[in-house]
């Protein structure tokens, strides 16, 4: 299995948040989704600078990225068809 790298994000600067082997990249992702969660509630000054947790393989190659603040859901477009 695979190890995975978690970084806060903050200002374009990298914070480690630690490493874990997981089974997969999905796995990373839903990690990754959790860990913002928690620092939404654990650290509200971070709230609206644009903060992110990135997720890095091995090779230091970007699996995944998630923000800190959520999209609000007014700026989420619709297609309709």
């Amino acid at each position: 299995m695979p190890w995975f790298y978690f970084d806060l994000i903050i200002e374009n600067h990298p914070h480690d948040q630690g490493a874990m082997i997981l089974e997969n990249a999905a796995v990373a992702k839903e990690r990754a989704e959790s860990l913002a969660q928690e620092l939404r509630v654990a650290r509200p000054e971070l709230h609206g600078k644009g903060c992110s947790i990135r997720v890095t393989d091995d090779d230091s190659k970007e699996v995944y990225r998630t923000a800190l603040d959520p999209v609000p859901n007014w700026s989420i477009r619709t297609v309709q068809k």
